[in-house]
């Protein structure tokens, strides 16, 4: 009696099976996109400064509409999305460093094209909301709930894979929409160190710029903890 139907052939000997994707695609293409991505973003939202669009209206927008194309494009969300297991270890840094890298050259750019008399009126884009001591506490106060707000979402949304949802990408939108209506006029609504570092690198910006890091970090500490 035949035996039963293999259901595919067997491999020849010596052949492969499924090769691995190329380590330029697992490491190199990832952060080019993240210097690239987070460039774009950065670049649009300290233009729409410089150029009085809105004092944080796009500079907002372009913040959050890099989640939507799913990329971090933002050290605290790569910070988040690590602690929460949705990052190899090796890639943090390289993550960062694209886009600090990035945060510099979209910066570079905006102040390339804008006139040099509004790029200097404007800080570059610079955060500088903080115009004495007593705004400090409520300036981090805001950026730690609104970037503990937008973490949690990319978190759950989109990385956890017990939450995670293809509406995603709208979830995380209407978050930064939220964020920037509740917070934008308290702290500028930055949820981004590679947003506050870009600029204030090149316009030479440096007032209380460490709110802009220790916001969004320690947000994504609060959420790692808590997704985990």
């Amino acid at each position: 009696m035949p035996g039963p139907i293999p259901l595919c052939p067997p491999h020849p000997p010596g052949a492969r099976g499924p090769s691995r994707p190329h380590w330029y695609e697992r490491h190199v293409q990832p952060c080019v996109a993240e210097l690239l991505g987070t460039g774009l973003f950065i670049f649009t939202g300290c233009l729409s400064v410089v150029e009085d669009s809105g004092p944080w209206s796009l500079d907002g927008y372009s913040n959050g509409l890099d989640m939507d194309l799913g990329g971090h494009f933002n050290p605290a969300v790569s910070l988040g999305v690590w602690l929460v297991g949705g990052l190899n270890t090796t890639m943090l840094i390289p993550y960062w460093v694209s886009q600090l890298c990035g945060g510099m050259i979209g910066a570079g750019l905006a102040k390339a094209v804008a006139p040099s008399e509004r790029f200097g009126n404007a800080s570059g884009g610079a955060f500088g909301g903080i115009a004495a001591e007593e705004q400090i506490p409520g300036v981090l106060g805001a950026e730690i709930v609104m970037s503990s707000f937008l973490l949690l979402v990319v978190c759950m949304g989109a990385v956890n894979g017990r939450t995670r949802t293809p509406l995603a990408p709208l979830c995380i939108g209407l978050t930064v929409t939220a964020d920037i209506l509740a917070g934008g006029g308290v702290s500028g609504a930055c949820m981004n160190p590679a947003r506050a570092f870009g600029p204030a690198l090149v316009a030479n910006y440096w007032d209380h710029h460490w709110v802009y890091w220790v916001g969004p970090m320690v947000a994504a500490l609060v959420v790692g903890v808590l997704v985990r």
